[in-house]
């Protein structure tokens, strides 16, 4: 199957999902085209192909969210890919004077906890004095027909470079979030076999190569953007984290972008030559970027097993050969 035609098979689930009848038919439009499906936004008289029809009505989710936020809404959906365990409907909200809110849904066991988690630790970073980091508030948290409903403020997507000291500044003040201990290592991405010490309240101190620090655990480049005032806006905090080496959000954006150009095993290996260069910013040794590096991969590795997903293949094929070169470090 191909990636158009599972998209709009998912996206056929959806709406029986967040549509359910009956109700007047409302007119909708995949853009850019049905051939490449990435939204499904209400329907305008200059909208290019032809109409895909979504019913109306009281138990729908625009309802729902006019209820939650006291005037009409209409939403736009995002066409999710296939085959991403923690892939969940994504809506913008909409209301007569523009953007309301950025809006998830889960609707499986795994999505509602880290819908939930994300939910918790954007409360907790709404009481921090952040000074580069820019996280969304929670507008609304709540349940719906079954389903988890987390509306979060829209931040403005800019594109464009981000700069290597703002992206370091970031990193390192995520990592010194004193957050409380908080379960569910799945969401984590970190096994408990592997999370050596508990989070550590308050300030951190101790040796910079410990696991007494925090990650975002997914900053990748298009979780992330150049703010207006030069900080960084930074969204998807599902997958928040502590107990980790120094570091750990740097090694995942590069294995990140090293994955959109090269094959899992090829991004792994070059994580590891690069660990010197990717890490020195934070003050790690040579030795202590190696490590590091490789202790992430491994809890990358152990979030997918826990997912019970494998996006980048049997770790056999693109972890174990970095790992047992790099032996005598573990």
């Amino acid at each position: 199957m191909n990636d158009a035609r599972a998209r709009l098979r998912y996206l056929d689930e959806t709406i029986d999902l967040l549509f359910p009848g009956p109700g007047a038919p409302r007119p909708y439009t995949l853009l850019p085209h049905r051939l490449l499906p990435r939204r499904l936004v209400p329907r305008a008289w200059w909208h290019p192909g032809g109409r895909l029809i979504v019913p109306s009505g009281q138990d729908g989710i625009e309802n729902h969210l006019s209820e939650v936020f006291d005037t009409p809404v209409r939403v736009t959906l995002r066409v999710r890919p296939a085959l991403r365990v923690n892939r969940k409907p994504i809506l913008e909200a909409r209301g007569p004077d523009g953007p309301i809110a950025f809006v998830k849904i889960g609707d499986t066991d795994l999505t509602r906890e880290l819908v939930a988690h994300e939910a918790r630790t954007l409360d907790l970073l709404a009481g921090m004095p952040l000074k580069t980091v820019v996280p969304p508030a929670v507008l609304h948290h709540g349940s719906w027909r079954g389903l988890s409903v987390l509306a979060l403020t829209p931040l403005p997507v800019r594109r464009g470079r981000i700069p290597r000291g703002v992206l370091t500044d970031a990193i390192a003040e995520i990592a010194h979030i004193p957050a409380e201990p908080v379960p569910a290592e799945r969401a984590f991405g970190v096994s408990t076999q592997d999370a050596g010490t508990e989070p550590i309240p308050g300030p951190i101190s101790g040796p910079i190569s410990g696991r007494g620090f925090a990650w975002h655990g997914d900053l990748t480049p298009w979780n992330i953007s150049r703010g207006p005032d030069g900080r960084l806006l930074v969204w998807d905090w599902e997958r928040f984290g502590t107990g980790v080496p120094l570091g750990f959000d740097a090694v995942h954006h590069f294995f990140q972008r090293a994955l959109r150009r090269d094959d899992p095993a090829t991004a792994a290996r070059a994580c590891v030559a690069r660990a010197l260069r990717v890490l020195a910013p934070f003050g790690l040794s040579a030795a202590e970027s190696r490590l590091t590096t490789i202790r992430y991969l491994i809890a990358l590795a152990d979030r997918h097993a826990a997912d019970g997903h494998a996006p980048l293949g049997p770790p056999e094929r693109w972890l174990n050969p970095v790992v047992d070169s790099q032996e005598t470090l573990l």
